[in-house]
């Protein structure tokens, strides 16, 4: 009552926010940061310079779009991770809002290769449609497609296993052990860095280019895009065997491990359906000459 009638208001328990700062919510209200204005000029300068040199313009510009977006990701994630570890802004009610935020951008990438899917098996089961493809057979005719049983068979293994691995290290998290917790991430690390290697191994092998009809085209679209997934993944899982080394994560509090296990599985999933619908499926009745 002194603080009232000395015309203050009383001050909130610390453990309204879990942070003990005494604020009265649980609520995260982000400090003022330069890096949304930062992330939209470098957005723009990477798609001008994009755009130039896809009219045959010089590099530079293009490459100095993709250093300023990578300066402002790593930025703008350093102070999220120091957000979590040092202030504790990461409340349970603000989790479940990231909780939406990881599920809703892993929805918007399902449709996002749900679009490759469909011009896939669009030509696919309507070959005639297209001019590139007179003859109406799927693959066309001068397309050497892959053996699916080989290299693909391999990548594909080699997933399954990250998968597993990634799994692994979840749970030595929720059991607070650390040790096993690192060494799971590291080889689901070395399993991503395997998994690139093998795609650009098949690649260089390929006896079609990107020009080359539709087939190349979905090829390249699809499997390539995922491939980038796999490397964006890879990234995002090393961080968080640098924050697993430097005992960011607890088993009351993970959630950036646990957005790199979902985003992880999913371009498991994604590769799967790859697998069986381009490699397999798609190239039934073509020349498996690699």
């Amino acid at each position: 009552m002194a603080d009232i009638t000395h015309g203050q208001m009383p001050h909130a328990p610390a453990s309204a926010h879990g942070a003990g700062e005494g604020i009265p919510h649980p609520y995260h209200l982000v400090k003022p940061s330069p890096w949304p204005l930062l992330g939209a000029f470098a957005g723009g300068l990477l798609a001008l310079g994009m755009v130039i040199y896809m009219h045959g313009g010089g590099w530079l510009l293009l490459a100095l779009g993709v250093l300023s977006v990578a300066g402002v990701m790593f930025g703008w994630w350093r102070d999220v991770i120091k957000e979590a570890v040092r202030e504790k802004a990461h409340t349970p009610v603000v989790k479940i809002g990231l909780r939406y935020g990881m599920s809703l951008f892993i929805a918007s990438e399902v449709m996002f290769f749900a679009a490759f899917f469909w011009a896939f098996y669009d030509a696919a089961l309507f070959p005639k449609v297209f001019a590139q493809n007179p003859a109406g057979v799927w693959p066309p005719p001068h397309i050497q497609t892959f053996d699916p049983f080989h290299l693909p068979f391999l990548m594909t293994l080699i997933l399954l296993l990250s998968g597993v691995t990634v799994t692994w290290a979840h749970h030595a998290i929720i059991e607070g052990n650390r040790r096993d917790a690192s060494r799971a991430l590291g080889l689901t690390v070395l399993l991503g860095v395997m998994f690139t290697f093998f795609q650009a191994w098949e690649y260089s092998h390929a006896s079609f280019g990107f020009t080359d009809g539709i087939y190349p085209s979905t090829f390249f679209m699809a499997t390539g895009f995922h491939g980038f997934h796999v490397i964006v993944g890879t990234i995002f899982l090393f961080v968080c065997w640098i924050r697993t080394m430097k005992g960011h994560f607890t088993p009351q509090s993970h959630f950036g491990f646990e957005a790199a296990a979902w985003y992880w599985h999913f371009v498991d999933v994604v590769w799967l359906f790859l697998f069986v619908s381009i490699y397999w499926w798609g190239s039934a009745g073509g020349a498996h000459g690699h």
